[in-house]
């Protein structure tokens, strides 16, 4: 195929080959007829596929997040998974999905952990990998990304990581590295720089990394894709590996044609430009998309079905005293839901893994449907802990107009929109003002509270006075730091007397049109109102006498999208408004209470060891409620175990601060991440790192090496090693458990310092009450070895190790000694079948 492609990309002028490098537009890229190239498009991501500029607001399957499906520790259900993202694809006629996210959850307050799998190399590594296979075997790219060192969204278009070259070779690659021996088609250079000496300040400019370390030693014959607007150079970014800038049209190689004048002098070779295209036409080749459109349609499990069901199966039970759950149908006649996540639950981090769906099961909706009709069900939301108010409803709002305006107020015509919540495209250049009016007409009496959200340089006024002017002139940071999503805003408070009648508010909004960079030009408004209403003490005193009157309270407390979004990182763990309170006033008045955490990223439970039953929802797409009432039931188990770990105190997070310093944001924890750094530091966490309970028992009940001591050869282990566990089902019913497997070094590791202990290998298994099932896990020679940087090569120091079989990172069944001893000098390369 090779050859081929150079024979075609030989057949175009330079200006046609530059023209191929740059997006057609945000999301399809430009076709060539006299290649054979077709358009190809990619598409958003990493918690379902959102589709092109014509198909995003159709109706796009919301997935559980990638921690969700992570908590599954299942390879097999993540390449279910990945079969559905392809049939989603297809469906939204997509080529390429921008997923897996492969960064690691470096800290807990990342404002993107929902979109990451895991805090650890080797479960994201393994995740992502099945992920990739399974996608890319029906046909549809996938996108492995941030690479690399993309853990924070404090300054997240330009900070330098600096990660020294162990911590990057043993913690942060592994991930990449697997997702490319799984055959990864893109990979998406980050916003972010890597600080290694050469102090490049985005990825997209680093060629030891992308080119040295990418292409060559990792042999990826892939295309390197910007992230969105990352690219800012034109010569230095081609140079260095970067294959493709995204968004298109505009951008730093197509603008005044700089990628081109830059070839014609020699500063770019042609033969980096061919390179591009050659991999663009092997990509096309891949998705279908050359000579003649081959892409094939994948069938798809309904979404109905697949989504419920891993929805449910990356539940994480973290309690259950007295087996409170499941709940059982006929000892339980009133069932009081309660909470701001049981109204309104939060389904879908914010940012771009966002998608459009035509519908939402609700913890409501799925509790009613799976109860017998006889029980009677309330739902009380007890406070909300919103910082913003709510978009106004559109029955509220009698009128709406928006106007465009050249510098000097002359008027340019009018956008096309009408609504309280818009993000407007504005085409036309001369546009510098655009002008809202609108107004809302008030029946209810008492007091309204009335808020509006606006982007950029502004004047708000309410009835004629000025609420608010000022602000700064906005740019492409308020896409990327997601700040367009729910703008800050001035609140004025509206009284309307009884017996006055409609009550008409009037809202002018003047505001500078934004320049969003590579995402156009636009105008950002939102309309929010908050009619008249009980007070938060109020509705946690009715939720407490709907929970004194229950046999069983179900509390859904969490997060929502101003909190865990893409474009910053959170300033604190701890559950917003005052849902704690919430939870202890019903657990207080019910002891038969169960409180469901809907969050995509670790939260603070100081309540956790003082009420029955505890589960772990995560983000559950369209599919929530009916997966947790499964869950809630007992019609499905909880088999999730912690991608993460759950701490108990702010004080105990390795990890707090997510802030660089002049520019630079110094990794210097090293390799000890996660659960590795509370093991160091003697932490003890609320939940450990794989934890998990079921609705059954499980007892490791033997754990040996098969075979001996594996060969080694230049100071590594050439093959795995294999382990055979024995787990009993000790319980009620059929279950599923996680059998997870540590590394602990030796004592002395040739001066190196190590984890107390790093995940090697896992396998869930299944069995029936009364029987057990034995499972081999491979430890691969990679999990023994450590990166020496003296001689920039993989080594493994020489000792006794053991491997620490059990069900968490904290709770070892068996722990088998593994003499390992070196024969032969280290070698400079790490044997890629072994990696």
């Amino acid at each position: 195929m090779t050859p081929d492609l150079h024979a075609r990309v030989a057949r175009l002028s330079t200006e046609a080959k530059v023209r191929l490098l740059t997006g057609r537009t945000g999301w399809v890229l430009h076709g060539n007829p006299e290649t054979g190239l077709l358009p190809i498009t990619v598409s958003d991501g990493p918690a379902g596929v959102r589709g092109t500029e014509a198909t995003q607001q159709d109706h796009s399957a919301s997935t559980p997040s990638p921690t969700a499906v992570a908590a599954a520790w299942d390879t097999d259900l993540m390449e279910r998974t990945g079969r559905f993202f392809a049939a989603e694809a297809r469906r939204k006629d997509v080529d390429v999905v921008l997923a897996p996210v492969l960064n690691l959850h470096r800290s807990p307050v990342g404002g993107r952990h929902f979109e990451c799998l895991s805090e650890d190399p080797l479960l994201t590594g393994a995740l992502g990998a099945a992920f990739v296979r399974a996608v890319q075997g029906e046909g549809v790219g996938t996108c492995p990304k941030h690479f690399i060192g993309n853990e924070t969204e404090h300054e997240r278009t330009s900070y330098r990581a600096a990660i020294d070259e162990r911590t990057l070779r043993e913690v942060y690659l592994p991930p990449f590295e697997a997702a490319l021996d799984a055959g990864a088609w893109t990979v998406m250079a980050a916003y972010n720089g890597v600080d290694d000496g050469t102090e490049s300040n985005s990825m997209t400019d680093h060629h030891r990394l992308l080119t040295g370390l990418l292409k060559e030693e990792f042999g990826f014959d892939g295309v390197v894709v910007s992230d969105w607007t990352a690219t800012r150079t034109a010569a230095p970014s081609a140079n260095a590996g970067l294959d493709l800038v995204m968004p298109g049209p505009r951008g730093p190689w197509a603008e005044g044609d700089a990628l081109l004048e830059a070839v014609r002098s020699g500063e770019v070779p042609e033969s980096a430009v061919d390179d591009k295209v050659v991999r663009l036409l092997r990509l096309a080749a891949r998705v279908g998309k050359l000579d003649q459109d081959t892409s094939r349609t994948v069938k798809g499990e309904d979404e109905r079905v697949v989504l419920r069901e891993i929805g449910s199966r990356g539940h994480v039970l973290l309690r259950n005293e007295g087996g409170l759950l499941p709940l059982a149908a006929n000892g339980v006649r009133r069932v009081a839901l309660i909470g701001p996540n049981a109204v309104d639950a939060y389904t879908q981090g914010g940012g771009s893994a966002h998608v459009n769906s035509a519908y939402l099961v609700t913890p409501a909706e799925g509790l009613r449907e799976a109860l017998p009709e006889e029980v009677e069900l309330t739902v009380t939301r007890g406070g909300d802990p919103r910082r913003l108010l709510p978009v106004a409803s559109r029955d509220l709002v009698t009128r709406w107009e928006t106007s465009l305006h050249d510098p000097d107020g002359a008027p340019l015509g009018t956008l096309p929109v009408e609504g309280p919540s818009f993000h407007a495209d504005v085409p036309d250049p001369a546009a510098t003002r655009a002008v809202v009016t609108a107004e809302l007409t008030l029946t209810e009496p008492g007091t309204h509270q009335v808020e509006v959200g606006v982007v950029g340089r502004h004047a708000v006024r309410v009835d004629g006075a000025v609420l608010s002017e000022g602000g700064r002139t906005a740019s492409d940071a308020e896409i990327l730091e997601s700040r367009h999503s729910h703008p800050d805003g001035p609140r004025v408070a509206v009284e309307v007397g009884a017996g006055e009648g409609p009550r008409p508010v009037l809202v002018e909004v003047d505001v500078e049109v934004g320049d969003f960079g590579g995402f156009g030009r636009g105008v950002v408004v939102q309309l929010r109102h908050l009619p008249p209403g009980p007070s938060t003490e109020e509705e946690i005193e009715e939720a407490v006498r709907a929970a004194a009157g229950a046999d069983v309270a179900v509390v859904v407390v969490g997060t929502n999208n101003e909190v865990e979004s893409e474009g910053y990182d959170r300033p604190t763990l701890s559950l917003p408004g005052r849902q704690d309170e919430l939870v202890r006033r019903v657990a207080a008045a019910n002891p038969r209470t169960v409180v469901v955490v809907n969050a995509g990223a670790p939260v603070l439970l100081p309540w956790l060891d003082e009420v029955p039953a505890v589960l772990w929802s995560w983000f559950g797409g369209h599919e929530y409620g009916h997966a947790l009432a499964d869950t809630l039931t007992g019609r499905s188990e909880p088999t999730g175990r912690l991608p993460w770990t759950l701490p108990r105190d702010h004080a105990d997070v390795p990890i707090m601060d997510t802030r660089p310093s002049d520019g630079v944001l110094a990794y210097e924890e090293g390799v000890f991440v996660g659960y590795r750094a509370y093991d160091r530091g003697g932490r003890e966490p609320h939940r450990p790192f794989g934890f998990g309970l079921g609705y059954t028992d499980w007892e490791i009940t033997g754990a040996s090496l098969d075979g001996t001591t594996p060969e080694q050869e230049g100071g590594l282990l050439t093959a795995p090693v294999r382990v055979t566990a024995t787990v009993g089902n000790t319980g009620p019913r059929a279950g599923r458990h996680v059998i997870q497997v540590y590394v602990e070094p030796p004592a002395h590791s040739a001066g190196t310092t190590r984890p107390v202990r790093s995940l090697a290998a896992f396998a869930p298994v299944h069995a029936a009450p009364g029987t057990e099932s034995t499972v081999h896990l491979d430890i691969p020679p990679r999990a023994f070895a450590v990166w020496d940087p003296a001689t920039h090569s993989w080594r493994t120091p020489e000792g006794v190790y053991h491997l620490a079989v059990g069900a968490s990172s904290r709770a070892v069944a068996h722990r088998i000694p593994l003499d390992v001893r070196q024969s032969t000098p280290p070698q400079q390369v790490f044997p890629k079948e072994t990696a």
